[in-house]
């Protein structure tokens, strides 16, 4: 069976060392599951020591006490508000599990919506803290 996604350089990001993101490596098509992302959970009054680090940008809500930080290929897909691919959270299997929203062809990046919902076009939160020093910087 042939790999059905990869890790590849990104044109999305703008960071030279944490531009990565994943690909598909042949056509997929709507509905098909593209990975199971383990994850790792933790309650969220823990997540303040998360904050203090670069992996605060990579937390996920994991229900409502908790929040996790997702392995595998889990962490680097790249955000759309027009995404090729959406997840679900799998509580019994303790997995984010990445499925392709619409067709996507080989070498196309796949791509999710940070906020959860296919069509939620809120601000991101790391776009509205860099809005915010922005604005500080300014005064």
């Amino acid at each position: 069976m042939i790999k059905m996604i990869e890790i590849k350089t990104s044109r999305l990001t703008d960071s030279d060392e944490l531009n990565r993101g994943v690909f598909a490596k042949r056509d997929i098509k709507k509905g098909e599951l593209l990975h199971e992302a383990p994850v790792l959970p933790y309650p969220n009054e823990e997540h303040e020591h998360i904050e203090k680090t670069l992996l605060a940008d990579y937390a996920f809500e994991y229900g409502q006490n908790h929040s996790a930080i997702v392995l595998g290929y889990g962490m680097l897909f790249n955000h759309s508000y027009e995404p090729n691919a959406v997840y679900d959270i799998n509580f019994d299997n303790h997995t984010f599990d990445f499925y392709a929203y619409k067709d996507i062809k080989a070498g196309e990046e796949v791509l999710i919506n940070y906020n959860g919902e296919v069509d939620n076009d809120d601000p991101l939160w790391f776009n509205e803290d860099y809005e915010e020093r922005i604005a500080e910087r300014e005064e």
